[in-house]
């Protein structure tokens, strides 16, 4: 697989490092001549010193063969830029804009790029995992539309005892796997929650919180 990602800093860096672990080509294409320079030293990349809203660089450097195009500059105009040129004019199949502010992700997302906001899974993770000592993992995927969760039953959660089928869910919601005594279970309706048992969740962004205060109590 051939990605190549836009911009500079340390996200950037890391995120490289990784994809070069799992064996992908990576392009990179950064303003900053410096950091070019140390970035071609510390990864096994194509480094191209350039803007990637230009596409002239964009062609320069491959972007008819990538795969993935990801933009994560500090400007969310050159964001969109690049990933709307990489996919209509260069006809990249996947690219991904990251949203410096939050409220551009629906704006994004209108115009046909898929966006994604670092301060709304970080605020996400920190909110859930401040609120409710139950949950254990909490992972939002699919850009966010989706969150699944896990979390602990214990003898005062509302559900221990019930039986799957007389505890209501809003639309949407379900409980994908009860973990037991280390074993994993698809649950049916006549499945009875214990203390004890972790629950794996998959709820929207917008029945989260009523799903969880069902099976915990607790206002999020």
């Amino acid at each position: 697989m051939k990605v190549m990602i836009v911009g500079g800093g340390k996200t950037l860096y890391f995120l490289c490092r990784n994809f070069i672990a799992k064996g992908y080509t990576v392009v990179i294409i950064n303003r900053n001549k410096e950091e070019c320079v140390q970035l071609a030293r510390q990864l096994s990349a194509t480094v191209v010193c350039g803007d990637g809203s230009d596409a002239v660089i964009l062609k320069d450097a491959g972007a008819v063969g990538a795969d993935v195009v990801l933009a994560i500059t500090p400007n969310d105009q050159d964001n969109l830029v690049i990933c709307q040129l990489a996919a209509l004019k260069f006809g990249v199949p996947r690219t991904i804009a990251m949203a410096n502010d939050p409220e551009n992700v629906e704006i994004f997302e209108n115009l046909g790029v898929t966006a994604f906001s670092t301060t709304h899974i970080v605020s996400s993770l920190i909110e859930q995992r401040a609120s409710m000592e139950q949950i254990i993992n909490l992972l939002p995927i699919g850009e966010g539309r989706v969150n699944v969760t896990e979390i602990a039953l214990n003898t005062d959660s509302p559900v221990t005892g019930k039986l799957l089928k007389d505890i209501v869910l809003p639309e949407n919601a379900l409980v994908a796997v009860v973990m037991r005594d280390q074993r994993p279970i698809v649950p049916r309706g006549g499945n009875q929650l214990l203390a004890g048992d972790r629950l794996v969740l998959i709820t929207l962004p917008e029945n989260h919180g009523p799903v969880l205060k069902i099976f915990s109590g607790e206002e999020q």
